[in-house]
């Protein structure tokens, strides 16, 4: 998403959000999806985002009151309803932005983080982007006795790289050293036993657009920022709330210390980024 500014007011510009390029050249961005692959699950029968379904797959289907064949697109009798949705769907869709990279979001699901954090520092940014932290959806097949509440580390939300992770960790570190990319995390999950609405982190893009964002210091540790957010405030003096958070960024380090050895150390990362999260710890 890129935007400007207009008398007073932002134009906003969507590219697609599942699947791009970034030019470390020119900081522009080039989607490799036409069109959207959305789950139908959020969307009723009778939702007017339907009319923009081209093809659906794996939905069941029923018959109304009026004897016409509609489909199911709940996920009731089968699991990860998908289809194919035309990019009319949405204003000023584009297939490139021209424009130069400004921000980058990593989106977490982890109870320890609040809605927002703001990284500042390029090592830490880049590395946090490595440990991405969520968990599985309704989208993927699992195997038998797999906890699907357990967070998992994805790193960069990218699970069919071929290449080794370093590759990624260098040239997000340059997006946000050498060209002064913003970093944030959106925690789209629960905050402690708190489920953070929708509506609460698209505020908060709102505010960061819009310029009207204010950050503080998060806690004691430098080079996080946060936003106070109604309901959602960490408490530093709280020891529980404290363990908890040095625990998440523990399984950080040993997802870390993991890939010293996994695929015999192909995706093992410099020194500096375990030294950035220990610097946190």
């Amino acid at each position: 998403m890129t935007h400007a500014k207009h008398d007073g007011k932002y134009d906003v510009t969507i590219l697609h959000d599942d699947a791009y390029i970034i030019s470390t050249v020119d900081g522009s961005s080039v989607a490799l999806e036409p069109s959207y692959f959305d789950k139908t699950q959020d969307y009723p029968l009778v939702s007017p985002d339907n009319k923009y379904l081209v093809t659906m797959q794996n939905c069941g289907a029923t018959i109304d009151s009026e004897g016409k064949l509609v489909p199911v697109t709940e996920d009731i009798r089968n699991g990860n309803g998908r289809a194919i949705k035309s990019k009319l769907w949405s204003d000023n869709r584009v297939d490139k932005l021209q424009e130069p990279i400004n921000a980058i979001v990593w989106l977490m699901k982890d109870q320890s983080l609040p809605p927002v954090l703001k990284i500042e520092n390029p090592v830490l940014a880049s590395v946090l982007g490595a440990c991405l932290a969520t968990k599985r959806t309704t989208a993927e097949k699992l195997l038998k006795g797999t906890d699907a509440n357990a967070l998992v580390f994805e790193p960069y939300a990218n699970p069919f790289r071929t290449y080794a992770l370093e590759e990624d960790y260098y040239k997000f570190k340059a997006l946000f050293e050498e060209r002064n990319v913003d970093c944030y995390i959106l925690n789209t999950g629960h905050f402690l036993d708190k489920k953070i609405p929708k509506e609460v982190t698209i505020g908060i893009i709102e505010n960061i657009v819009d310029e009207t964002a204010e950050f503080k210091d998060f806690g004691h540790l430098k080079d996080l920022k946060t936003m106070d957010v109604e309901g959602f405030v960490p408490n530093f003096s709280n020891r529980d709330y404290v363990k908890m958070l040095k625990e998440s960024m523990a399984n950080r380090m040993e997802f870390l210390e993991s890939l010293k050895e996994l695929k015999g150390g192909r995706d093992q990362l410099p020194e500096e980024a375990e030294a950035a999260l220990k610097k946190l710890l």
